[in-house]
C-alpha cells in the first residue's frame, strides 16, 4: 500500500556480488510485495551484449528450503560519440598551369608540392572505444595522371596502421 526505501548491503559471496535488501519482518501470510530496483554497474566494456542478474527471494523464517529465484537478463549497449577531425597543411596550394613533374626523378620537389593532411580521431564519450576501424580513402590517381604523390602514413597514440600499396610507389 504505502511505499517506502528498501536498506540493501552490497557484499560478495563466494566471488559473487551480491545486494542483500530487507523487506521486513514480519509479514503476513498471502502479503504482496512489488520491489523497483535501480543498480548502477560500472566497467561492463568487455561484459559482452549481455549481463544476467539472478533474484532470489529468501526466507529465514520458512522452514522449507524451497526460495523463488529468477534470472533476469539485461542487454548491454555501449554508447560513444566519435568525431573525425581533419585539416591539411597549408591549407591551399596552387601549383602553375605549366608545371609537370619529373618522371623518373627521386627528388621531393620534381613531384610537387608537399601537402600534409592531418586526422585525429576523437571519442566524445561517455563510453570507452576500443577495436575501431577508420577507413580513409585519398584520391591518388585522376585517369592515369597522379592526383596526390602519397609518401607516407604516420599514427600516434598506439594506432596500428595498413599501409596502402600506392604509398611512395618512385621510393622518392
Amino acid at each position: 500500500q504505502g511505499q517506502e526505501k528498501l536498506s540493501c548491503n552490497p557484499k560478495k559471496e563466494n566471488g559473487t556480488h551480491v545486494v542483500l535488501c530487507e523487506l521486513g519482518n514480519p509479514m503476513k501470510a498471502g502479503a504482496r510485495i512489488t520491489v523497483d530496483m535501480e543498480l548502477s554497474v560500472s566497467g561492463l566494456e568487455d561484459m559482452g551484449d549481455a549481463i544476467t542478474f539472478h533474484l532470489q527471494l529468501r526466507s529465514k523464517n520458512s522452514p522449507s528450503p524451497s526460495h523463488g529465484s529468477v534470472t533476469v537478463t539485461v542487454p548491454v549497449e555501449a554508447e560513444a560519440e566519435m568525431e573525425l577531425r581533419g585539416n591539411s597543411l597549408p591549407a591551399t596550394m596552387v601549383l602553375p598551369t605549366g608545371w609537370h613533374g619529373v618522371r623518373g626523378s627521386r627528388r621531393l620537389e620534381d613531384h610537387g608540392i608537399r601537402l600534409e593532411h592531418v586526422y585525429e580521431l576523437h571519442n566524445k564519450g561517455p563510453g570507452t572505444v576500443s577495436g575501431v576501424t577508420l577507413r580513409l580513402a585519398v584520391p591518388h590517381r585522376l585517369g592515369e595522371h597522379v592526383l596526390l604523390y602519397l609518401l607516407g602514413l604516420g599514427t600516434e597514440g598506439g594506432t596500428n596502421c595498413t599501409q596502402h600499396p600506392a604509398l611512395n610507389p618512385a621510393q622518392v
